[in-house]
């Protein structure tokens, strides 16, 4: 009995998630349900705070400013500091938290994604962001995709970074991609000699780009078990047939998904290797989660769900 009424409770709380991403607020938060909610939603604004950013101000007749809802703009523009000495900073357009439109999930339907791309920068993305970052010879003078890639911070650290010769960043749905474009042209003189597209692909939709590349970049990108098959297929399509070529994955177990999406793979003769401790910062900080050292800044961090493992799938 316990268990069904900490259920309803749960799923109560997701309702208000929700309620609260597509109405107005008219006053304050109440702090018992923003402490309630923060407890159930798997999402955080700090998550493991790799690389530093902060929201920055923009002028009145900004870009930023000219989708309004309700008086108020729907995008914010965020600066990331990359932690490497000489590196550019990057300015990202993205939507301001919180705020969704019904027209978001209608778009959703219409092209058979999710909208998680719009919501915020999700932790893991900012883990990947992190190891690309940290291990840049991987990336240089090669051709590179990030799936998936929401707002696309790694995809923008690899471009400004690690002088790979091409990088694509793409997403199915239409709404991220345009903001990826934005973000293309504000930071094109962060990019130096690299090649910086944006592509509007779906995983179901292999057969509609030719090109193949020497490193496919995704951070938790195999949540929806419904999307494994297509994932996979499109990973294959796109590794180069070079014996270097990779995918480099960073996702959550997140309960079966993960081990069903490996299963994948290798049903599709390809081959992948998992590892736990991939950098030293990330599992510090990550115990730190675990212990209650940072519990404050994640108050619903739970390994299954939150620690991204590296997943490395080749040919």
């Amino acid at each position: 009995m316990e268990t069904s009424r900490t259920k309803e409770k749960a799923s109560s709380l997701r309702w208000k998630i929700l309620r609260r991403a597509l109405l107005p607020r008219t006053s304050q938060p109440n702090p018992q349900d923003e402490s309630e909610t923060s407890r159930i939603s798997r999402r955080t604004t700090h998550g493991f705070n790799l690389i530093p950013c902060h929201e920055v101000r923009v002028n009145a007749d900004d870009e930023c400013d000219s989708n309004k809802r309700n008086g108020s703009t729907m995008d914010m523009r965020v600066c990331y500091t990359l932690p490497v000495p000489g590196s550019p900073q990057l300015f990202l357009t993205q939507r301001v938290e919180n705020h969704a439109q019904l027209s978001d999930f209608e778009i959703c339907n219409r092209y058979n994604i999710d909208n998680t791309g719009l919501v915020c920068n999700w932790p893991s993305e900012d883990v990947l962001a992190h190891f690309c970052l940290s291990q840049p010879d991987i990336f240089r003078s090669k051709k590179v995709i990030e799936l998936g890639s929401g707002y696309g911070l790694a995809g923008f650290v690899i471009a400004a970074v690690t002088e790979a010769s091409e990088v694509i960043i793409s997403d199915g749905n239409p709404q991220v991609v345009n903001y990826t474009q934005r973000n293309i042209e504000a930071n094109s003189r962060a990019f130096g000699d690299t090649i910086v597209r944006s592509m509007m692909l779906h995983w179901d939709q292999e057969d509609s780009i030719a090109d193949t590349f020497d490193i496919i970049v995704a951070s938790d990108c195999t949540f929806f078990k419904d999307f494994h098959g297509g994932l996979v297929r499109i990973v294959k399509r796109l590794l180069s047939k070079s014996a270097s070529s990779e995918a480099i994955f960073l996702s959550p177990k997140r309960g079966n998904s993960l081990d069903l999406f490996l299963k994948e793979v290798e049903e599709n003769g390809l081959n992948f290797s998992v590892k736990e401790k991939y950098d030293s910062e990330v599992w510090k900080r990550h115990e730190g989660f675990l212990n209650g050292e940072n519990r404050d800044s994640w108050p619903s961090y739970e390994k299954d769900h939150c620690y991204p493992l590296l997943i490395r799938i080749t040919l």
